[in-house]
């Protein structure tokens, strides 16, 4: 007869067990992704309205800007929740699931941050190879 000690559920401790601190953590966290939030919706939103802004560049920044807000919105919801609660129990799949979002979308910033580097390095280092007008490296000339 074998022995079943399967994990289904973590308790997470959090950073504090004092109410107090606890709330002020809620409130420093809730600023902070707040203030993420904000400055990456804005930054989707100035790129998406403005005629100006078509280059290779503002392109990225678009979407390195969209992989951050969901980065910030898996990690610190979590956070958030956990901060609230008087006894912070996640469960292995949820545990599994932000694991691997955390993953993905860290590895997507960095996936974007890999093209913005190629994207001037093509800009600065070959400049008859790149199209001025924002729309990038030309076709068949690298």
């Amino acid at each position: 007869m074998q022995l079943n000690n399967n994990v289904t559920e973590f308790i997470l401790l959090g950073l504090t067990q004092d109410p107090v601190r606890k709330k002020i953590v809620f409130t420093m966290f809730l600023l902070l992704y707040f203030g993420t939030l904000m400055g990456n919706l804005l930054i989707i939103a100035t790129i998406k309205t403005s005629q100006t802004l078509g280059s290779p560049m503002y392109f990225f920044l678009f979407y390195l800007s969209l992989s951050d807000t969901c980065l910030s919105t898996c990690t610190a919801s979590r956070t958030l929740v956990g901060s609230l609660l008087k006894k912070n129990i996640i469960s292995f799949s949820e545990c599994m699931i932000q694991v691997f979002s955390t993953h993905f979308f860290g590895c997507l910033e960095i996936f974007i941050l890999i093209l913005m580097a190629v994207d001037r390095y093509v800009a600065i280092c070959k400049p008859l190879h790149y199209d001025s007008h924002g729309r990038g490296p030309l076709r068949g000339n690298l």
